[in-house]
């Protein structure tokens, strides 16, 4: 990283352009798909934080910006507000699908559909396509690993989201069995068209009945331990169960303590444009890019790559083993990296946020991660974050859509005097003022006119642009 006068650190970057399209990897168009994309040869965290929120995004040291009025398929960042994220039905399925597996090597047969998470192949990039996807992972040369959970915790048993099949009345369960009997021989035989069949308990709701269970075994509990005191069986008041059980409970949950295998976390830093840096007030692991390991009886399973920003946890992407793809990893990696993101959050305030890259409406299977919810995607005309459950309502009638229902806002931080873009030429920082005289008849004005609109007028001010 280039350093001047008061150790301060550059981004450096070479603008590419991007006038020509190329394939799509959603819709398969073969020309449909237009981004502008650039360079970095190297980049701090802080640049890097300022770009994507500006709807730009890395794939190795290529960061690239779609054109969203333009291309096939936009693609729009979305961000999740990890303090506030709650699982939804179907993560707590994952959760409980990971848990069943550890706890007695039960694979499941089908991949669950619905969630698929981006791989390397999986978002086509201009210049710089990733032509790898790789079927099994080898174990990585790895110098300085700290594992993040050194032993599995306990385990409490997971909350069920169906009912059993037929489940029986509780208070019947309760009831002696011969009077229960004696009701059901009384019972006037039911007769067809008259109702619901009076020898049969009523119908309850699912969530009635998974309280009563919750209920059923804190009394167990209770006496197991010894507690002379008796628990009501009157359903808790509504102010308890209005709370619901945080992310990391039921993570914990799907870790059992007694199982057939023993699933591992392992974080170590890893190459990438971004430069580590460490700051008093960030959070002890310090910013850069990280590879997330996944280790199961020894064996690693699966890596998500993960940049840890100023202000969020950017997902980059993950790949894993192919043997594995049922318990959809993708959605289980997402779930572990928000956790990790409210870690975070503990030690470093500002930062709260989990981005999970692109959000794309128009492809049906990528709208799962509008799931990891309370989320906002990017205006792409004000840069202004809005909750998705307004935008999803204009992507319904269009591909784009300026999400920013105020007509006089803006664009905050629009170029405004593309004179003071910083350059780097001849080893020399410069203002772009200063290169074109220095440079007289230079033709890149241009170029560097439609460079600076992209990244606004602050990062135009102090990232590099290098010329040749």
């Amino acid at each position: 990283m280039l350093k001047m006068a008061g150790n301060k650190s550059y981004t450096i970057v070479e603008y590419f352009g991007g006038d020509s399209g190329y394939r799509c990897g959603y819709c398969k168009n073969d020309e449909g798909n237009f981004s502008h994309g650039m360079w970095s040869h190297t980049m701090t965290v802080q640049d890097y934080q300022d770009l994507i929120d500006r709807g730009w995004r890395r794939s190795g040291k290529y960061v690239y910006k779609p054109k969203l009025n333009k291309t096939c398929c936009p693609q729009y960042t979305i961000r999740c507000h990890a303090p506030k994220f709650q699982p939804s039905k179907s993560h707590k399925k994952v959760l409980k699908k990971m848990s069943k597996f550890i706890s007695n090597g039960e694979l499941p047969k089908e991949q669950d559909g619905g969630e698929p998470m981006d791989s390397v192949c999986d978002e086509a990039r201009p210049r710089e396509p990733s032509s790898v996807c790789p079927s099994e992972v080898k174990r990585a040369a790895i110098t300085d690993i700290q594992k993040e959970l050194p032993e599995c915790p306990a385990i409490t048993e997971v909350q069920k989201e169906v009912a059993d099949g037929a489940p029986a009345d509780s208070e019947t369960s309760r009831k002696d069995p011969e009077s229960v009997a004696d009701e059901r021989t009384t019972a006037a035989a039911p007769k067809p068209g008259m109702g619901a069949d009076p020898g049969r308990p009523p119908c309850r709701k699912a969530r009635d009945l998974r309280k009563e269970r919750r209920l059923q075994k804190e009394q167990i509990r209770q006496h197991a331990d010894g507690d002379s005191s008796i628990v009501s069986p009157t359903p808790p008041t509504p102010a308890l169960t209005k709370q619901p059980k945080p992310l990391e409970d039921f993570i914990s949950e799907s870790m059992p303590d007694n199982s057939s295998h023993c699933l591992e976390f392992r974080r170590f830093l890893c190459d990438s444009p971004l430069e580590a840096e460490h700051s008093p007030d960030g959070p002890e692991v310090g910013y850069g890019s990280f590879h997330q390991q996944y280790w199961l009886d020894g064996r690693i399973v699966a890596v998500g790559v993960i940049d840890i920003l100023p202000a969020c946890v950017s997902s980059v992407y993950l790949y894993y083993h192919p043997d594995f793809a049922s318990l959809s990893l993708g959605s289980y990696s997402a779930l572990r990296e928000i956790a990790f993101t409210r870690q975070l959050q503990k030690q470093s305030p500002k930062l709260s946020y989990y981005y999970l890259g692109f959000y794309i409406h128009s492809c049906p299977k990528m709208r799962y991660k509008g799931q990891y919810r309370p989320s906002d995607l990017l205006c792409p005309e004000t840069f202004a974050w809005v909750p998705i459950e307004q935008c999803v309502l204009q992507l319904e009638n269009t591909r784009y859509a300026r999400f920013n229902q105020d007509p006089d806002a803006g664009d905050a931080r629009v170029l405004k005097d593309v004179g003071r873009a910083l350059v780097l030429y001849r080893r020399a920082v410069m203002p772009y003022a200063a290169y074109s005289r220095k440079r007289k008849g230079s033709s890149d004005e241009l170029e560097v006119q439609q460079y600076a609109d992209l990244v606004g007028q602050d990062c135009a001010e102090k990232i590099l642009l290098y010329r040749a």
